[in-house]
C-alpha cells in the first residue's frame, strides 16, 4: 500500500537516501529542506513530481509555515520522520539566546509533530531520530542564555527528543506509534564528516532501520521506545530518561518555551502534557 511519507532534512544524508529509496519504492515522499535552490534540485534529481517544503528548522516560526504548508496539502500523512538535526556550527546560538541544537534537534520537530498529529491516523508512525550521544538535560540550557559546547549541546538535545517521543506515546495509547531512533554511530552524513572529521559508515546502515521502522508490520506496536542501530534491537535510552522527575522537567521547559505558540489554529492541543 502506498504511503505518504514526509521526511524532515531529507536533501542530503540519511534523510536523502532514505527519501530516494522510499520514491523508488512507489511512496508518496514529501522531502523537506532548509535552502531552497538544493531542494530543487532534489526534486528534479527524484523525477520532478516529489513535493518539497522550505523552512529553516532553526526558527519555531519557520516550522510553523511549513506545517500550515503541509497540512493545506496533505490530508493524510502516515509517516513523519523527523530526521533533520544539527551538531556542529560556528554561531550555535540564536538571536533568542537559545542553542541551535536545541531548537533543531527538539523543539522544532516537536512543534511540527504536534501540529500533524490531526492527519496522522492511528495506524501510522512517527519516527524521531535520536543518537547514541545522550546526556541529562541542563533545562536552562534549553530554555536559552546558557553557552555549551557541541557535544554536550547535542548529547542533551537528543535526549530530550527521545523523552518527549516517550511521553507522546503515552499520550496516545491507541496510535500512531512514536519511536526513537538511534540510526546507527558516525553515518556517512554530512554532519559526520564536519563535526568528526571521519568518512563514516554506511549511510543505508540509517536508511534501510527508518525504512523498516517506517513500514515493517513488526514495528506496528512499539510505542514509546528507543530502537538502538548499534545494537540492533530495542534498547533502553540513557537512564535520566528513566527518571520521572527529569522528564517532567524536560516536558515542563518544552511547553514553557512553546506556550506561546497555542493560539496558532495549526497547532491546536499543542500543550496537553
Amino acid at each position: 500500500m502506498t504511503k505518504t511519507i514526509l521526511i524532515t532534512g531529507s536533501t542530503d544524508g540519511i534523510g536523502l537516501l532514505t527519501a530516494k529509496k522510499l520514491h523508488q519504492a512507489g511512496h508518496r515522499v514529501l522531502l523537506h529542506g532548509r535552502n531552497a535552490e538544493k531542494l530543487t534540485s532534489v526534486q528534479q534529481q527524484m523525477g520532478g513530481d516529489v513535493e518539497g517544503f522550505v523552512a529553516d528548522l532553526s526558527s519555531l516560526d519557520g516550522t510553523h509555515q511549513m506545517a500550515k504548508a503541509v497540512l493545506s496539502k496533505c490530508a493524510r500523512i502516515d509517516v513523519l520522520i523527523n530526521n533533520a538535526g544539527i551538531f556542529k556550527t560556528a554561531n550555535p546560538t540564536l538571536p533568542s539566546g537559545q542553542d541551535i541544537r536545541f531548537v533543531v534537534n527538539t523543539l522544532a520537530p516537536y512543534v511540527l509533530t504536534r501540529a500533524l498529529l490531526p492527519v496522522i491516523p492511528a495506524d501510522g508512525r512517527i519516527l524521531n531520530l535520536s543518537s547514541a550521544a545522550q546526556a541529562p538535560v541542563d533545562t536552562a540550557a534549553m530554555a536559552g542564555g546558557v553557552a555549551m559546547d557541541d557535544m554536550s549541546a547535542y548529547a542533551q538535545s537528543k535526549l530530550a527528543i527521545t523523552i518527549w517521543s516517550q511521553e507522546l506515546a503515552a499520550e496516545l495509547p491507541d496510535g500512531p506509534v512514536v519511536v526513537a531512533v538511534n540510526p546507527g554511530s558516525l553515518l556517512a552524513s554530512k554532519m559526520v564528516k564536519e563535526g568528526f572529521g571521519v568518512e563514516g559508515h554506511d549511510l543505508d546502515i540509517g536508511a534501510d532501520i527508518l525504512i523498516r521502522l517506517a513500514l515493517d508490520e513488526e514495528f506496528a506496536s512499539a510505542p514509546g521506545r528507543y530502537w538502538d542501530n548499534d545494537a540492533g534491537m530495542f534498547n533502553q535510552p540513557h537512564s535520566a530518561a528513566q527518571n520521572g522527575n527529569h522528564r517532567a522537567a524536560v516536558m515542563n521547559t518544552i511547553q514553557d518555551i512553546t506556550a506561546g505558540l497555542e493560539a496558532w489554529p495549526g497547532l491546536r492541543g499543542l500543550n496537553t502534557w
